[in-house]
């Protein structure tokens, strides 16, 4: 991997079907295994104004620390993602897998978004393969949370803010 900050960051979505480069994106720090980014929410929101980001390549999932206009935490956001990188190109691609966890400050755990994986799963979009590397992801991610341990993978983000 080129661990110089030219890496060129590319989101994949199913719903709806559109791969949106993250050209606005800064990125932070980038390791083995990990690259860190700080981003302004794409579009207006009343709830998002900006965040930060980690994607754990090797994982399968991007944990992104979510703040409001006022830089108060709203909650973490967890994306399942299947991750691609392009050498040529010097690219990576986040494939979004559907499966999100919502973490609140006050600790209460969501999982969103399964019925979505299924829909795909159903209409042929995505193969058995994925939703199963989707689903064990989620599942490793969420082992990480009930068990306390969810500081472990989202407190990198601290050491760059």
């Amino acid at each position: 991997m080129n661990k110089d900050n030219n890496i060129t960051l590319y989101r994949k979505r199913h719903i709806p079907n559109e791969t949106n480069n993250l050209k606005d994106d800064k990125i932070l720090k980038v390791e083995d295994n990990l690259i860190i980014t700080s981003w302004n929410a794409l579009k207006p929101r009343k709830d998002i104004k900006r965040g930060l980001s980690v994607y754990y390549l090797d994982k399968g999932y991007k944990i992104s620390k979510l703040y409001d206009a006022e830089d108060n935490i709203v909650y973490w956001y967890c994306d399942i993602v299947d991750t691609t990188y392009d050498e040529e190109n010097n690219a990576y691609i986040f494939e979004d897998l559907l499966l999100d966890v919502i973490v609140y400050p006050d600790g209460m755990v969501k999982v969103m978004d399964a019925d979505e994986l299924a829909d795909v799963l159903e209409k042929g979009i995505i193969g058995k393969d994925k939703v199963c590397k989707a689903l064990k992801n989620m599942n490793d991610l969420l082992d990480i949370i009930y068990k306390g341990e969810f500081n472990k993978v989202a407190g990198v983000i601290d050491e760059v803010e």
